[in-house]
């Protein structure tokens, strides 16, 4: 990640850093095989610095150089009590990003060690008559060493199977909430000598806002994870805020999801 810091361009900073930042911050106390809930945070982390991001169930076909290959997730996923038999993904349309946040879950990707996939996809289809990301059936193959990974786009019936599930929405608040957190540190990376200079180039008002605004601000994180920078609040009075609680000018695009 700090090789990505150094030298990633602008408009990648954002987008690569973030999903590598999470599986830092996670580091096995988050099961990889957990697809919803890291693509759940990681739409609300995308959010809270202005970047579009939405979910798009997939099948994944994983094949070697021999011809040999395995077959994850599903077009038609069904949950087995707290388990989600498909795979997840997030696209972010603005910037036509395909980010797979878990993809070393599957143990001949992980044996490589390339950390997250996060690769360019063209989205002819954005608006789609059901409001999907990309049409079913669409395909993303992208390399990653010597194996080719081909996504395939599930239907809209697969994203309702996620957001519209009780266990799902039961953890919408502690996806936000991680989510913010995960938000705050990679400001703090974004801010960093060196890096923020290109930060402030990105194509993402809020997240200049955001630099602009929190500055080199002191941060802590409690016992709980919770992420606070000491600014002045709405009244003037300083305080140790939530990302999600620093007043921002009323020009600045508000975070993603938007209701």
């Amino acid at each position: 990640m700090a090789r990505m810091l150094e030298h990633a361009k602008p408009d990648q900073l954002v987008e690569v850093v973030l999903p590598y930042l999470w599986v830092a911050l996670a580091d096995g106390r988050v099961p990889a095989n957990i697809c919803v809930d890291a693509c759940m945070t990681l739409r609300n982390a995308y959010g809270q610095l202005g970047v579009r991001a939405e979910l798009l169930p997939v099948d994944l076909a994983v094949q070697s150089k021999d011809g040999g290959g395995t077959r994850y997730g599903s077009l038609t996923p069904s949950w087995r009590g707290t388990s989600w038999n498909g795979h997840c993904v997030l696209v972010l349309p603005d910037s036509e990003r395909f980010v797979d946040a878990t993809v070393e879950q599957f143990d001949e990707v992980r044996e490589i060690g390339m950390g997250p996939m996060v690769g360019k996809v063209a989205l002819s289809t954005i608006s789609t008559q059901d409001g999907s990301m990309m049409e079913p059936g669409a395909q993303v193959v992208l390399q990653r060493g010597e194996l080719v990974l081909a996504y395939t786009v599930a239907g809209p019936q697969a994203l309702a199977s996620i957001v519209e599930h009780p266990e799902a929405v039961a953890h919408a608040d502690g996806h936000r909430r991680t989510g913010v957190n995960v938000a705050s540190f990679t400001l703090v990376a974004l801010r960093g000598e060196g890096v923020r200079g290109r930060a402030m180039q990105t194509p993402y008002p809020r997240l200049r806002a955001l630099l602009r605004t929190v500055g080199d601000a002191p941060y802590e994180a409690d016992e709980s994870g919770d992420v606070r920078f000491r600014l002045p609040d709405h009244n003037g009075e300083e305080r140790w805020l939530r990302l999600d609680e620093i007043p921002l000018p009323p020009s600045v695009p508000a975070a993603w999801p938007r209701s």
